[in-house]
């Protein structure tokens, strides 16, 4: 059975112990994390209790703290560090300076054992560069050991036909944030397999991504729509 992770980001509301406790009863297998220089000694205890891996962090590598990533990710047991978002006004006119931005980031990281992603919203995918999407000028630019991690929900916002986007990117995309819902900027999103995008085709279309369940808010309990999401996706992982 394909491991399933959550973005910790979901469960920001709750004590932080509480959160991880939760995922682990849920069954999920992993988390990510979203802010690694706060306590990774505690959160690397916490996630151990709850029986969870850290498969990856998002975290400030473009900013004046990188210096202390290398510490914490060794703590929490990771060695991938992911840039969450860049300025959403004039990416497409962007894309060159971020790439270089994130290549130096990247040739810093590998110095330290640390591999570096980057991970979308919708801006990517709805603005153009040469007839191409940013996201996808941006990948062009890329140092090949610099990964992406696809956002599917912010991608289809955005405009992308997702599976068929997936299969452009090919084998750069090591993770998927897999989220549901009514694909808009600013309405709820629901548990996996409750909205609209076809997620069964999406994963289909990448299947050496791992998989991150992640849900930026919701109109229902938060642990009730991971709890579903983690159930479906199980459920569709054994009938394939």
């Amino acid at each position: 059975m394909t491991p399933i992770a959550a973005q910790l980001y979901s469960l920001r509301d709750l004590d932080r112990g509480h959160a991880l406790r939760e995922l682990g009863r849920i069954g999920y297998a992993a988390v990510e994390a979203y802010d690694p220089l706060t306590d990774p000694v505690g959160f690397r205890a916490a996630a151990d209790a709850a029986g969870l891996a850290v498969w990856a962090t998002h975290g400030p590598l473009l900013g004046p703290r990188r210096d202390e990533l290398p510490a914490a990710l060794r703590t929490l047991g990771t060695d991938r560090i992911i840039v969450p978002s860049v300025p959403a006004e004039g990416f497409a006119e962007a894309v060159d300076d971020t790439a270089r931005r994130l290549n130096e980031a990247a040739a810093w990281a590998e110095g330290h054992g640390l591999r570096v992603g980057y991970h979308n919203h919708h801006w990517e995918l709805a603005q153009k560069v040469a007839g191409h999407t940013a996201l996808e000028a941006l990948a062009e630019r890329l140092r090949p050991d610099v990964f992406l991690e696809i956002d599917v929900y912010w991608a289809a916002v955005g405009g992308a036909d997702v599976p068929a986007l997936l299969r452009r990117l090919g084998d750069r995309v090591r993770l998927l944030h897999v989220k549901d819902g009514p694909a808009t900027t600013d309405d709820p999103m629901t548990a996996v397999g409750a909205g609209t995008l076809p997620i069964a085709d999406i994963l289909a279309a990448a299947p050496h991504a791992q998989r991150i369940v992640e849900l930026d808010h919701c109109a229902t309990d938060m642990v009730t729509a991971l709890a579903e999401s983690h159930a479906y996706l199980t459920e569709l992982e054994g009938a394939r």
